[in-house]
């Protein structure tokens, strides 16, 4: 496959989230200003008063988040919530990080944070338990194995069929393996990619599904024998990542407004470009 160049990959990326954004069901994203007005720090309802609480699971892995410290700013979803919180009026001191993890992050019932951000792909099955924000990332599902594994050379999907997979439990790459792959062997779940990554290392699994950039991170910084076999092929809508808050949290008109206008002014590119690998030449699974 030929490789994309990198401006090319990010300046569709962006110009296919602008129009995901106009069909998500979030606010306007250019409300009249006095709309735009109520979304500043001294008039929105946050969990702690002057403060805006933000959440992520534990650990909080890298190249979303980096050193399990999602208060430094460095990675890409650090990043993005200290600018969200930014266009909201909070200074850094004001932002407060608490850990939930993935699965109640997403489970119907009232939440401790104001938002919260760790890959969550937005789906209408999630919405009705939670409000999202407009899209902040566009993203494609991956498998890796290590390099003995017997599917480490696999080319179509067909190559996948007879493999042993396995996925963080709750997550769309869960999702992936059931409804696109398909295989014939139970999918296996786990807590967490910690433990996912564990079994890839010990045998138990053929191969493991993760976000791309994700992927990208496993095999170049944290398995030395792990391959990327190839991305997914897209089925339906794009897959995209979205910041959650509770059901019709009176904030997530304002939060969609933040993610709209890093968009439009070309930080969440610049952002993509700092923290995410290029990963425009994965091999397309067909």
């Amino acid at each position: 496959m030929a490789r994309r160049s990198t401006s090319l990959a990010f300046a569709t990326a962006t110009l296919l989230l602008a129009a995901l954004a106009g069909c998500a069901p979030v606010v306007d994203p250019a409300p009249p200003p006095a709309q735009h007005n109520a979304c500043t720090k001294e008039n929105l309802t946050t969990k702690t008063p002057g403060k805006l609480t933000v959440a992520t699971d534990e650990p909080a892995h890298a190249p979303w988040f980096s050193e399990n410290m999602p208060s430094n700013g460095k990675g890409f979803e650090s990043a993005i919530a200290y600018e969200v919180a930014e266009r909201l009026g909070f200074a850094r001191i004001d932002v407060q990080w608490i850990r939930v993890k993935f699965n109640n992050a997403i489970a119907p019932g009232p939440k401790d944070f104001d938002f919260t951000v760790n890959q969550f792909s937005i789906s209408d099955e999630r919405q009705q338990a939670v409000d999202f924000s407009s899209p902040y990332y566009l993203v494609r599902q991956a498998v890796i194995a290590t390099g003995d594994s017997p599917i480490a050379g696999a080319t179509t999907l067909a190559g996948l069929k007879g493999a042993k997979l396995g996925a963080q439990v709750g997550s769309t790459s869960y999702q992936a393996i059931t409804d696109i792959i398909q295989p014939s062997a139970k999918a296996q779940v786990y807590d967490n990619n910690d433990d996912a990554k564990k079994a890839l290392q010990n045998g138990q699994i053929d191969g493991l599904v993760v976000d791309l950039p994700t992927a990208f991170y496993i095999t170049s910084a944290q398995l030395k024998d792990a391959v990327i076999v190839g991305q997914l092929p897209q089925v339906g809508l794009p897959e995209t990542f979205g910041l959650v808050l509770d059901k019709d949290s009176p904030l997530t008109g304002c939060v969609s407004n933040a993610v709209n206008a890093l968009r439009e002014a070309g930080t969440l590119a610049e952002l993509e470009k700092t923290w995410l690998a290029d990963v425009a030449g994965a091999r397309e699974l067909t």
